[in-house]
């Protein structure tokens, strides 16, 4: 199972779109500071999640989501 999620940084009000098969895990290394492009952002929180049964059809949402923009994203499918 891979899921795709988005967090939001309400310290720098920044949304960070990822993917992987592992969750529970890619939030610590995100909230820890483990990893580089999320650092600044701490504390990220989870706000949108899906799943997929391939890795390759996450990595196709995953890059229409950072294409599009996450908050242009959620507002696209109702979310906001």
């Amino acid at each position: 199972m891979y899921i795709v999620y988005i967090l939001y940084s309400k310290s720098s009000l920044k949304y960070y779109t990822g993917q992987t098969d592992n969750l529970e895990n890619r939030l610590f290394r995100h909230n820890s500071g483990l990893s580089l492009s999320t650092k600044s952002g701490k504390p990220w929180e989870l706000i949108y999640q899906i799943q997929f049964s391939t890795r390759s059809e996450a990595m196709l949402l995953e890059q229409k989501i950072k294409k599009r923009g996450a908050k242009r994203y959620l507002e696209d499918i109702g979310f906001f």
